[in-house]
């Protein structure tokens, strides 16, 4: 029974369902508030240029560069020493408006006699305090809003206890306890029941079974996962760690001390990592936006042509949808060019395509041994639906030449949803492209697709993408 067929509790169902949305992640609000000030700081001191340079002496674009630079210095000042922490930006102290205003000197001490320094430091001074005071006014408003935002419970992280009774109780409690714990407990599984693990413990519900949790986790949004067995159950505790595998949050197990903390040190200790933190969803998300927007520039002739190519072909539209699984199995609606008569297209993929498949069109196989076919998943990077590197994403329910389906084929295949899917990946670009004959076909390919997991970074994102022209040059099984 895959995740898909797994029936949840209605309580399992209502809390996912108000779990559909991540929460409000500490590196998120940082980055937020901190592209907040460096746009203030990059106008005041760019108004303070060009206050005291004289109107044919001031160049707007040097003026720009050198106040993005100084905002940028003032910027990093203040993250280097925590003042992007959400307790920080709830009460900002007096020095982070000190500390942003810092490069207003040396960038008028930088100005080398364009004008009278002491008109450049007065210009650019007075303009960087009004910058402050403007920011001061901005950051009273972040308080506020995250202020909101804590007390409502947006940014905490969402954790799952899977064991009930004492350990959940103690787990609870030494939370509690901890005045800078951003961790809400939100829902308890186990498969036990009566006093050994209650229906509710401290206010927390039990909402279903172990085997339910995989299940839970495709469809809500959580944080973690945490294991409340005692230290010495290893070998149970060995099985739920690898059954929890296959999902992108981290595994921790519970040492009840009176610590309770989630940093790999004292009372939580890291049994599998997380691979899909907010940090990396920030990162990839950056480089999708960026190298996705040029690509999709750079590809508008060619993708043009193309889709007067298929209308000319034969009738139906120009683009064919298809459901695939997306990042931790959820579905996504895949964009590609249609490649097959339209009376004949396979939606379902319940038929693999063949080197002399009739259902290709003429064009359809250009398109297809080119991979310009795959040119539209360009709008699925830019919705978020799909990222430029990762593994490939394929069809609900995909199944091999022989009809065996992909999970049956390989243990622990849905581990390689842990990352978004990506239009290239690792698999690709060493030569696995093309229907899967045989087993070992597919083993290669999540054995790679998990190596990418395991090792990602933003270089090998970058090294991907740029082997992929190269790769696409070998059309052996690309049909």
């Amino acid at each position: 029974m895959t995740h898909h067929d797994t029936e949840l509790s209605p309580a399992a169902m209502r809390l996912a369902g108000r779990f559909r949305r991540a929460a409000l992640a500490a590196p998120v609000v940082a980055l937020t508030v901190a592209a907040m000030d460096g746009f203030l700081l990059t106008v005041a001191f760019w108004t303070g240029l060009y206050v005291a340079a004289p109107a044919a002496a001031f160049d707007p674009l040097g003026a720009l560069l050198g106040a993005g630079t100084a905002a940028l210095g003032g910027v990093a000042l203040v993250g280097a020493a925590g003042g992007y922490a959400v307790p920080v930006l709830r009460r900002p102290p007096i020095a982070v408006p000190l500390a942003l205003l810092a490069p207003a000197l040396p960038l008028a001490a930088a100005m080398d006699g364009t004008v009278p320094d002491l008109r450049a430091v007065v210009a650019v001074a007075g303009a960087a305090a009004a910058g402050a005071l403007l920011l001061g006014t901005a950051r009273a408003a972040v308080a506020v809003a995250l202020d909101w935002a804590v007390e409502s419970g947006l940014t905490e992280r969402r954790a799952v206890v899977v064991g009930g009774g004492d350990g959940a109780r103690a787990l609870i409690r030494g939370l509690a306890a901890r005045p800078d714990n951003d961790v809400r407990i939100c829902a308890i599984f186990d498969d036990r029941g009566g006093e050994r693990a209650p229906d509710i413990v401290l206010d927390v519900p039990k909402i279903g079974r172990i085997d339910e949790l995989v299940a839970f986790a495709r469809r809500a949004e959580i944080d973690m996962i945490v294991i409340t067995l005692p230290v010495t159950a290893e070998d149970r505790i060995a099985r739920l760690v690898a059954k929890f595998a296959v999902l992108p949050v981290p595994v921790h197990l519970s040492a009840f001390t009176e610590t309770f903390a989630f940093d790999g040190g004292g009372g939580l200790v890291m049994m599998a990592d997380g691979t899909f933190s907010a940090r990396r969803r920030i990162t990839k998300r950056a480089l999708d936006l960026a190298l996705g927007s040029a690509a999709l520039v750079l590809a508008a002739p060619v993708m043009a042509l193309a889709a007067v190519a298929i209308k000319i072909d034969g009738p139906g539209p120009v683009l064919f949808r298809q459901p695939r699984s997306g990042f931790n199995e959820r579905t996504v609606e895949v964009l590609k060019f249609r490649t097959m008569r339209h009376e004949a297209a396979d939606v379902a993929a319940a038929r693999v395509v063949r080197r002399t498949d009739d259902r290709v069109t003429p064009v359809g196989r250009i398109l297809r041994r080119t991979s310009i076919d795959e040119l539209p998943q360009l709008f699925n990077v830019l919705r978020g639906e799909l990222s430029l590197v990762g593994p490939r994403p394929h069809a609900v329910g995909a199944v091999s030449a022989s009809q065996e389906a992909f999970d049956a084929l390989v243990e622990g295949y849905s581990a390689r949803h842990r990352l978004p899917p990506g239009i290239t990946g690792l698999a690709q670009v060493e030569g696995y492209r093309g229907t899967i004959e045989d087993p070992e076909q597919l083993r290669a390919r999540v054995a790679r697709d998990l190596a990418y997991i395991e090792n990602w970074s933003i270089w090998l994102d970058l090294k991907i993408l740029a082997r992929t022209p190269l790769a696409l040059l070998d059309t052996r099984n690309a049909y």
